[in-house]
């Protein structure tokens, strides 16, 4: 007898600001696009930080010139889903390492922002499968859940709190989309159209992977149904919730 997921349990939705912290311009839209959408529809406000501006993502573009077509997908990306701040922090791209310097760097991001949930992408060490994850992607995750508790503790880069800049403790969640072990999930039924604009807006970096027949919204259907069919909808986002309060 064949075994059935887990249902997936509804994320709560009782907040005002989401920060996003992603490696590169696309992580975002692989998968948190339409949940993006539905957030934002519902008149709450979510920004974007970019670690990295994807500068290496492409073979046959010299990073300077990937650097600016690939920022300037990600901007238009992001407004297609609501989202009207996108901060790029210029870090290399395809060698980030977790560390200090990197929890110093997202630190000062959520300070600045001071959202209620954070969301970050899936960094376990694979998608589920044999499929690895990206180094980048474990990197920045990692440094992404010490950075929201670094972030509320005004004796770890005390350097930061000038110009009005301080502590900021108020993360209650840390999300992260796409994870294998995923036990939340968000219906993004009525907002997945705008999920699939939102990636196919990155289409000079999907070109230059050289994916030939390639379709964003085939792409985007295979983990939203079977996600959907965990909270019985057509289409839903998983995420991974990493409580950030004391005891949880």
């Amino acid at each position: 007898m064949t075994e059935q997921p887990t249902p997936l349990e509804p994320l709560d939705e009782s907040w005002e600001r989401a920060l996003a912290i992603v490696a590169h311009p696309d992580d975002m839209e692989f998968g948190a696009a339409a949940a993006v959408a539905r957030w934002t529809g519902q008149g709450k406000s979510v920004a974007y930080c970019m670690v990295t501006s994807g500068e290496a993502g492409i073979d046959a573009m010299a990073p300077d010139r990937c650097r600016a077509l690939r920022e300037a997908e990600e901007i238009e990306s992001a407004r297609i889903v609501g989202v009207d701040t996108v901060d790029f922090l210029g870090l290399p791209d395809g060698i980030l390492e977790y560390g200090v310097p990197l929890r110093r760097s997202l630190a000062a991001v959520v300070r600045r922002h001071r959202p209620d949930v954070v969301i970050t992408g899936n960094f376990r060490d694979t998608w589920g499968g044999r499929n690895l994850n990206q180094a980048d992607h474990i990197a920045v995750g990692k440094a992404t859940l010490d950075a929201v508790r670094d972030a509320g503790n005004r004796w770890i880069f005390p350097e930061q709190l000038t110009d009005g800049i301080e502590p900021w403790g108020g993360v209650r969640e840390v999300w992260a989309f796409g994870s294998p072990v995923a036990g939340h999930g968000v219906d993004t039924t009525e907002t997945f159209d705008a999920g699939v604009a939102s990636l196919e807006a990155h289409r000079a970096y999907i070109d230059g992977l050289g994916w030939e027949n390639w379709d964003a919204r085939e792409f985007l259907e295979g983990m939203a149904r079977a996600s959907g069919s965990r909270m019985g909808v057509a289409f839903a986002a998983p995420f991974e919730v990493f409580p950030m309060g004391w005891g949880d």
